[in-house]
């Protein structure tokens, strides 16, 4: 692939984890090699891991990186410290140029929760290789982060069955 670009799926509606989902799926397709990444979820807890899994997408769960919202009583300088953990890791796998696409589920929130800084994202962002394609999901991307990409697609709430009290549905919300 010539220059990679990046793509950001933010915003309050469903649906940017499943976007980032069909990309690596049509990646993988056309023979990309692909790698989904997914910060502030537990292990198991997204349906559609296993089958990436299975279809041959490297996966990686950086479980110990937790969302605040949902661990309120969470140490934030021992997040903040699995999340640089976390990037270090990353930029190895970067500078071994394996993938054609990296997908990085919720990393958009770490910045909204503060774990990450804009300019550390944006420095972390800048310093991948030039021809990596890379997705960014999460909530609450900021016109700084949005200034990077290439594409910005922003997922607005209309409706959704929470405001009803309807539980999360596992094969459909996670």
């Amino acid at each position: 692939m010539a220059k990679g670009l990046i793509h950001i799926y933010t915003g309050d509606g469903k649906g940017k984890t499943t976007a980032a989902v069909g990309i690596s799926l049509r990646a993988k397709s056309r023979g990309l090699n692909t790698l989904f990444v997914q910060f502030f979820k537990e292990p198991n807890s997204s349906s559609e891991v296993a089958l990436l899994r299975e279809l041959g997408i490297s996966t990686i769960i950086f479980d110990k990186v937790k969302s605040p919202f949902f661990n309120p009583d969470i140490d934030k300088g021992s997040l903040r410290a699995e999340a640089l953990k976390a990037l270090n890791q990353l930029r190895q796998i970067f500078s071994e140029n394996r993938f054609d696409l990296v997908v990085l589920d919720e990393f958009i929130c770490l910045i909204m929760e503060e774990v990450l800084s804009e300019d550390e994202a944006i420095d972390f962002m800048r310093s991948r290789p030039e021809n990596l394609e890379v997705v960014l999901t999460g909530q609450g991307a900021t016109k700084k982060i949005t200034d990077i990409a290439d594409y910005v697609t922003f997922m607005q709430n209309i409706k959704h069955p929470y405001e009803k009290k309807t539980k999360a549905r596992m094969g459909i919300e996670y």
